[in-house]
């Protein structure tokens, strides 16, 4: 698919916010983040994004809010609805509001409500099928209320164990609708029975992130091993250094929410 194909593909985006050196980590220690550094691999991947064909929308990032980059935990995008996420970090659930202020131009909307919690990280959808990490981040509760919105549209919905990471999108993500990328070590295999998989170079165990864009890819540029496995699949991938992101327990997924309108 070319690019000029892609152009009815919006990307929405956060700007980096100055406080996120103060963001909430789970698995990562806690080192520097030099912001303008960080700030410019943003802007590098929004270039990608364009590069894709995509047309970018960036929403303001709050300097109280250290987060508020990583706009993909805020809500899911479907074809028929917009899903407001919960996110399990409660300092992190004021970054849903401006979001959902714009989305609800966009899309009929639902919600994740107390006491359900659910970061959109957490969500991967792979054609008719959801599969929802059971993390840290999203409770069984939020699983429930999730289920019932996306079953009048048809979904399927399947939970999945995470082991040692995040969220479910730290460990496995859509290439297709039927190729995921994985890594075996964080997720159960079986769960995604009848998929081909594509598994992450095991000296690269945070490398199952990756976005799709139409038929085309965006990755992370610090996965070189892995990359070379994405590539066999003759599908046309850019890559793009997140590394000052990746400290903040960020990937590139976690950057944009990705749909037509």
């Amino acid at each position: 698919m070319s690019a000029v194909a892609n152009r009815s593909i919006v990307a929405a985006t956060r700007a980096v916010s100055p406080a996120i050196a103060n963001c909430e980590l789970s698995h990562l220690p806690r080192v520097p983040i030099d912001f303008a550094k960080a700030s410019a691999q943003h802007a590098a991947y929004e270039r990608a994004l364009e590069q894709l064909g995509c047309t970018v929308h960036q929403l303001p990032a709050p300097a109280d809010m250290p987060d508020s980059v990583f706009i993909e935990d805020t809500a899911v995008m479907l074809q028929e609805i917009a899903l407001i996420m919960r996110p399990g970090a409660e300092s992190r659930r004021r970054e849903t509001g401006d979001v959902e202020d714009w989305i609800k131009h966009q899309r009929l909307l639902g919600r994740i409500e107390p006491p359900g919690t659910m970061d959109g990280g957490d969500v991967l959808v792979a054609g008719r099928a959801i599969f929802v990490g059971a993390s840290s981040r999203t409770n069984a509760d939020g699983v429930d209320q999730l289920g019932r919105l996306v079953e009048y549209f048809g979904y399927t919905l399947n939970v999945v164990e995470v082991r040692g990471c995040l969220h479910l999108k730290s460990a496995v993500t859509a290439i297709t609708d039927d190729t995921l990328l994985i890594n075996p070590a964080q997720v159960p295999v079986d769960v995604f029975a009848g998929y081909e998989l594509v598994h992450v170079d095991p000296d690269e165990p945070a490398a199952a992130n990756i976005v799709r864009v139409g038929e085309q890819l965006l990755y992370s540029a610090g996965f070189p091993r892995t990359l070379e496995r994405i590539a066999r699949l003759s599908i046309p991938v850019i890559p793009v250094d997140v590394s000052e992101l990746a400290k903040a327990e960020g990937a590139v997924t976690c950057c944009s929410l990705i749909f037509e309108p």
